[in-house]
């Protein structure tokens, strides 16, 4: 049995896009992003600032979605796919590994415009990715034993499934072509 409570999942959804869209068009259309760079020259700087008001931000969003969920204000519910509800800290974790892969990829590294688009969008979703996970700290110490379970299987798909991404961004066709696009002879 399948019950979405697909209104929870697209508030929260079009809460984290409009957050980003505002924050991405006033950094990169007004004078704030000029006033940003001036005050803080620093890039890494610049971006912890994001991150930091994309996770405030989210936080502050997800706790009232989640008293708007618990008071029945409104046309919201709790995500249930299969019986099982949802948590946000899911979609905080995803976050975080997307934001994470990113940075290891460093997109968003370089000085040029879409490069430097890419990196204040990374810092801003893991913002929010943090705040998603944390808002269910206390979820981290109290989850019952699953890792030798039926369920527990899950994860070691997960596993699988995230370290095969790892692997192909690291061991594709960069690994086996060099700058000219030939393989690699056996005196390089």
């Amino acid at each position: 049995m399948v019950v979405l409570h697909w209104t929870a999942a697209s508030v929260l959804l079009l809460f984290l896009a409009s957050c980003a869209s505002a924050m991405l068009f006033l950094l990169h259309l007004t004078r704030a992003g000029r006033i940003l760079h001036e005050r803080i020259p620093d890039r890494p700087r610049r971006r912890l600032f994001l991150a930091a008001l994309g996770f405030f931000l989210t936080f502050v969003g997800v706790r009232l979605l989640m008293v708007c969920i618990a008071f029945h204000l409104g046309p919201f519910g709790w995500v249930v796919l299969g019986g099982h509800h949802i948590h946000h800290l899911v979609w905080g974790i995803l976050l975080l590994l997307v934001c994470g892969y990113a940075l290891v990829a460093e997109i968003g590294a370089h000085a040029t415009p879409a490069s430097l688009f890419a990196g204040r969008l990374i810092a801003i979703l893991y913002g929010m990715g943090a705040a998603l996970t944390l808002d269910e700290f206390a979820m981290w110490l109290h989850v019952r034993e699953a890792a030798w379970s039926f369920q527990g299987r899950e994860s070691i798909d997960a596993v699988f499934l995230f370290g095969a991404l790892l692997g192909v961004g690291a061991w594709g066709a960069p690994l086996w072509t060099n700058r000219k696009g030939a393989l690699p002879s056996a005196s390089e």
